[in-house]
């Protein structure tokens, strides 16, 4: 380990990412044995997941500020050593309401993603902080692929209880881990927050800000669109076993690994807004395309299915950069930016989500979540231009 008083090796930042990642899915396969288990029903069970997905944005909201006032290793270390704590709760409750309240504990994780972000943004410049982000949101792709298998195992051989053991043994060793590796990175805090909060309106203010926020809100609303709808089109058009529909969402996946691959190769040295732009473009294209198909009767599996890979390496592309440009906008205040953002896209997933489960259908399925998917694309394509628009006529003396 190096010593706390220099910045944090990259991988101790994708095992924040990570973490923060598999807290939201890995045990999703539990959910009915926990619903058992804790004499409860179902539905109030999915509780662990929307209450989760609402403090997490609340807390994205406020723990980026607090990071750029105080600091990102203390937030970080007290992000850490609440989910440790909270998970350890969820091993030992035994009522639904303790769970819960403990499960809402939990979502303190989300810090390990946001800060991670901006310590990145804190030590490089805009293209290579992107080219750094790539790599690190490949460990948010393999997380969510690898996470449900390993919650599943836990279940089967010790019991659902096991994977929250594993969030408590996990957490702990973060916490080691970032107490004698994360250094601190940002060394521009605000005196005050009455210093800080003078400083809010320039980025509340900033055109660009909203622009990169946007595309990356809505480059991640086609995903949420996605997942949302896929398992009724692959049961009501395809008849797929779940095993081959697992497959088929982890082929979108997929597509944003090798995108940020090839974002953490090239990012450096390439402008920011052409990678989104060249992103945007491809997300759009893909599921535009499926619809067209699908329109003149030449829909298949292979056509609904190969539309996600676009919108999956094309968001490979552009999550990245967008993260760089929205955190690059006012860097003083980039754990605030990064909290901002966070939760505009956490935001705009649920509504997508929303939207995409209230309108599909057996009869549409497919035209619809294609559709969807091309939609929120194409918006995000529309941020992205308006950002070059805005470089046109204010140019940075830095251009990102």
């Amino acid at each position: 380990m190096r010593p706390a008083q220099s910045p944090p090796a990259l991988i101790t930042l994708i095992f924040s990412t990570a973490l923060s990642v598999l807290s939201l899915n890995m045990f999703l396969p539990s959910l009915a044995h926990m619903a058992t288990d804790l004499n409860t029903e179902y539905a109030l069970m999915n509780l662990s997941i929307a209450g989760y997905l609402a403090v997490s944005a609340v807390l994205q909201l406020i723990l980026g500020p607090m990071s750029d006032r105080f600091g990102r290793r203390p937030v970080i270390l007290f992000c850490m050593s609440v989910f440790a704590l909270a998970s350890l709760g969820c091993v030992l409750a035994d009522s639904i309401w303790v769970f819960l309240g403990f499960r809402l504990m939990q979502a303190a994780v989300v810090g390990g993603s946001v800060l991670s972000a901006a310590s990145i943004r804190d030590q490089y410049p805009p293209n290579e902080a992107a080219s750094k982000l790539g790599y690190v949101a490949m460990a948010m792709a393999l997380a969510p692929m690898l996470g449900p298998m390993l919650g599943g195992t836990l279940d089967m051989l010790f019991g659902w209880r096991a994977g929250f053991v594993f969030y408590t043994g996990a957490g702990a060793a973060l916490l080691m881990q970032l107490w004698m590796d994360m250094g601190e990175t940002n060394h521009s805090r605000s005196a005050t927050f009455g210093a800080q909060l003078r400083e809010y309106p320039h980025l509340f203010r900033a055109r660009r800000f909203w622009g990169y926020a946007l595309c990356a809100a809505f480059s991640i609303g086609g995903f949420y669109s996605f997942i949302t709808g896929a398992p009724l089109v692959a049961a009501a058009w395809f008849d797929l076993s779940p095993a081959m529909l697992g497959l088929g969402i982890g082929i979108i996946t997929g597509g944003f690994m090798v995108g940020n691959f090839v974002t953490g190769r090239i990012a450096a040295r390439t402008r920011l807004t052409t990678m989104i732009l060249t992103g945007r473009i491809i997300a759009s294209i893909g599921p535009f395309c499926g619809l067209l198909l699908f329109l003149g009767g030449q829909g298949s599996v292979w056509v609904f299915f190969g539309s996600a890979i676009f919108v999956g390496f094309g968001n490979g592309l552009t999550n990245a950069n967008a993260s760089a440009g929205v955190m690059s906008v006012r860097p003083q205040l980039a754990g605030s930016a990064a909290g901002l953002s966070g939760a505009m896209i956490v935001a705009l997933g649920a509504i997508i989500t929303s939207i995409t489960g209230a309108l599909v259908s057996p009869e549409n399925g497919p035209y619809l979540v294609l559709s969807m998917m091309a939609t929120s694309s194409f918006l995000g394509l529309v941020a992205v231009l308006y950002v070059r628009w805005v470089d046109a006529r204010e140019p940075l003396p830095d251009a990102i």
